[in-house]
């Protein structure tokens, strides 16, 4: 089957599926942990079998965003990386569906008719455990079972990912980035966390300090993590560049908004502009504030020396294939 053109939609109406319609897996799919992976790895071994499109559904923003207002929830992966990451396991299209008040308020009932019937086209129905959807969270996998036996899909959820004999959850994977548990969050996502985005220019501080930074901002979605950490960083011609990390509002010098700042071991070069990834590998310490830039300098002296020695002795590499970075 040829792949289209255009593979990311926001209106299903747009989708683009063909002839033989499609099989398709929903879900938030923020952080792409080991059971989004199983799942979308479900859906598409069956859309190759059946010979229809693979379609991996998501809304943006996510559901508990919209609802949470002016206090968003921590997230685990931007728009555009859940959206790299999930072609890049393989699906014929994504679909990140406009969650507003149109479709909050759109029942269950509605969503299948709409959605997936008339849009998608869809001939399986592949979900997480515990699904819901539509409004109300009134939807689950029995109503889409009866739906598709009146219109003719099939729907089925998969088990469970299992970790240390509990579910694998993306609210799980939070709560151990919380607590600096970085190697557990690794377990559960298949690698070792990471944020990506584009170089912007910042105070330029380090740089007067002796450690210059590519700074990484957030826009209006909130961290899942902060403090200081030992990282790697990848893209713009880069492979696992050993580096320290700081991540958080910059109490010393009256920051704000949060901000990852990487700083390169004995790196020179214009890193502005660039699509850059900063791998986690594990947390040094939490943000302090610190009574001057004195203090603050021999303190990021003690951090870089501690994330050389943790790097050097830590093996490089994923423990899932990397899914990759533009740059």
């Amino acid at each position: 089957m040829n792949r289209p053109r255009h593979r990311l939609f926001r209106d299903p109406r747009g989708a683009d599926i063909g002839a033989h319609g499609s099989v398709a897996c929903i879900g938030a799919f923020d952080g792409l942990h080991l059971g989004h992976r199983a799942l979308v790895g479900r859906a598409v071994a069956r859309a190759r079998a059946l010979g229809c499109a693979s379609v991996a559904l998501s809304f943006e923003p996510l559901p508990r965003e919209y609802f949470a207002r002016g206090e968003p929830p921590p997230r685990l992966s931007p728009p555009r990386d859940k959206a790299e990451g999930l072609l890049a396991l393989g699906v014929d299209r994504v679909g990140l569906l406009r969650f507003d008040a149109r479709m909050a308020a759109l029942s269950a009932q509605d969503f299948i008719a709409d959605v997936l019937i008339a849009g998608l086209r869809v001939r399986e129905v592949w979900v997480g455990p515990e699904f819901r959807f539509g409004h109300g969270r009134s939807g689950d996998l029995a109503l889409l079972q009866a739906a598709g036996a009146a219109h003719g899909f099939g729907a089925h959820a998969i088990e469970a990912a299992v970790v240390a004999g509990a579910r694998v959850s993306s609210s799980g994977i939070r709560e151990l980035l919380a607590a600096g548990d970085l190697d557990a969050a690794a377990l559960r996502l298949g690698r070792r966390y990471a944020h990506a985005g584009r170089v912007v220019r910042g105070r330029q501080l380090g740089r007067t300090l002796g450690f210059p930074t590519a700074n990484l901002r957030f826009g209006r979605q909130r961290p899942a993590l902060g403090g200081i950490f030992a990282t790697r960083v990848h893209g713009a011609g880069l492979d696992a560049w050993p580096s320290v990390s700081s991540l958080g509002t910059r109490p010393t010098v009256a920051g704000g908004e949060p901000l990852l700042e990487a700083h390169l071991f004995d790196f020179d070069g214009d890193l502005y502009g660039r699509r850059i990834e900063v791998e986690f590998v594990a947390k040094l310490r939490d943000e302090l504030r610190f009574e001057d830039l004195d203090a603050l300098t021999a303190q990021m002296h003690r951090d870089a020396a501690q994330a050389r020695e943790i790097l050097a002795r830590t093996t490089v590499g994923r423990l899932q294939p990397r899914d990759g970075v533009m740059a």
